[in-house]
């Protein structure tokens, strides 16, 4: 079986240039072709693979293709996915060294070179989660566990007798909004700051909330910067908001499930000066170190302060250990309890490739937005809306009438449903993919290029490719 899966893997691994992006079907058809009832009987592994080959994978979007610029999504690589398949076999649970010795270790060790690629003390701690939504839910757990302490944990919210208050950028992913719902916070004190015309976050004005809020009887607590938005790929001014975060004792925590890796690439390094000055730091290994999902990341600067939210202890989770190391439990620094083993994809990448060789890999990304760019800045049919962030690139398709400016509102509303048309069209013929952005209430192309095989040629096909589906919705 693992010799077959194996053959189909290295296959698809050669051939995905020349696939196309996303599937020509339906639901309908692909219930249809996948629907039986429970089976009874079991039938051959050949038979499962051939369903695999001929109904999932073409039913599939190919986000390893080389212009799949969508979202925020990885391609994999092959060794991370030899890795997943370890893992799975070993079939190792990490709640606790006890439960996972050697595993444990590595997931230390690999925390330790992710601390090490963003200047972190050796002495901050970590985890890895299954993605960034958790990862900002748990720091925000942390942050407001510190603030209101015990009383809040026991009783609930209403133990605490002010609103607290979060601070984010108008740019700042929805999972910070969402973790502030669930932890009963709530969404209406989530106080978005207004960004500068690079998008990030205004820092006078951070201050100046932060100072009305207390002048009215609401508590401060928590600061969410960026590292990377995932609509713009800004990075907000880190240490600038640290002094602040220090000066009103606030907790702050550093969104950079997107961006964070960028700081291995040699010309984007300068921007993350202040991320190791956070109280937290999440990241999203299968994001920018290329990973199949599912990998998150989560850095405390001081793991004690966070251990004091999470700890709760139960006679099934007493650990007999008196070794410090070896009484060690992940469960007290997270929500989670059964963990899988995601540290061996992460080691098994960093130790196979070497630091060196991923900071070029994400500096040739930065290399590709940046052409991009150019090339739309140097065209006469398409425009930049934003500055290009990191690796993300939001521009509009321009027809020769609306180039003249100003130009009305209704004009405007014009390009936007052309361009959402045009990113329907695009998505379809399956040469290219693009997703949308919201840029100053305007509709966006929006491309980030997060694939090692993607090349500068692929940037000027990509545009090719935008001007003939501009075509076709225009017939």
């Amino acid at each position: 079986m693992g010799t077959a899966a194996v053959e189909w893997a290295a296959a698809y691994a050669e051939s995905i240039r020349d696939l196309p992006i996303t599937p020509r079907t339906s639901a309908a058809e692909l219930k249809q072709r996948l629907t039986e009832p429970l089976p009874v009987d079991g039938r051959d592994f050949t038979d499962l693979l051939d369903v695999f080959r001929e109904v999932i994978v073409p039913g599939s979007r190919h986000n390893g293709h080389p212009r799949f610029f969508g979202y925020v999504s990885a391609p994999g690589t092959a060794v991370a996915a030899v890795a997943d398949f370890l893992a799975s076999a070993l079939n190792a649970n990490l709640p606790a060294w006890r439960s996972a010795p050697a595993p444990t270790e590595l997931e230390h060790l690999t925390i330790g070179w992710i601390k090490e690629a963003l200047g972190c003390d050796p002495s901050a701690g970590g985890l890895f989660t299954s993605g960034g939504s958790m990862a900002n839910f748990t720091a925000l757990a942390a942050a407001r566990h510190r603030h209101c302490g015990d009383a809040v944990a026991m009783h609930g919210a209403s133990a605490h007798p002010a609103p607290l208050r979060v601070y984010v950028s108008t740019e700042t992913h929805h999972s910070v909004h969402k973790a502030a719902a669930l932890l009963g916070i709530g969404r209406a004190n989530v106080r978005e700051i207004p960004v500068d015309a690079r998008f990030r976050m205004d820092v006078d004005a951070l201050v100046q909330a932060i100072e009305e809020d207390r002048a009215a009887g609401a508590e401060p607590f928590c600061v969410v910067a960026n590292a990377g938005t995932v609509v713009t790929g800004a990075v907000d001014p880190l240490r600038e908001i640290s002094g602040v975060a220090r000066r009103y004792g606030l907790w702050m925590h550093v969104d950079g499930c997107y961006g964070g890796f960028a700081r291995l690439a040699p010309s984007a390094g300068s921007l993350f000066d202040g991320v190791a000055e956070a109280d937290s730091i999440a990241l999203d290994p299968h994001k920018w170190l290329y990973l199949p999902a599912d990998c998150g990341c989560l850095i405390y600067r001081d793991p004690d302060a966070a251990r004091a939210a999470f700890r709760l202890d139960a006679d099934y989770t007493r650990v007999t250990q008196t070794e410090s190391a070896e009484a060690f439990a992940f469960w007290d620094y997270g929500p989670d309890l059964s963990r899988r083993f995601r540290a061996l994809k992460v080691w098994m990448l960093l130790a196979h490739v070497g630091s060196r060789a991923m900071g070029e890999a994400i500096e040739a990304n930065l290399d590709c937005a940046r052409h991009l760019g150019e090339l739309v800045e140097a065209s006469d049919d398409f425009e930049l809306v934003a500055p290009v962030g990191l690796s993300i690139v939001c521009f509009r398709y321009l027809p020769r009438a609306a180039r003249a400016e100003p130009r009305s509102e209704s004009d405007e509303r014009r390009l936007d449903h052309l361009n959402e048309r045009i990113m329907v069209a695009l998505q379809q013929a399956g040469s290219s993919y693009l997703s949308n952005a919201s840029v100053n209430g305007r509709f966006a192309l929006r491309g980030c290029v997060l694939n090692y095989r993607t090349t500068r040629r692929d940037m000027e096909i990509l545009l090719d490719d935008v001007r003939r589906a501009a075509e076709k919705v225009s017939d």
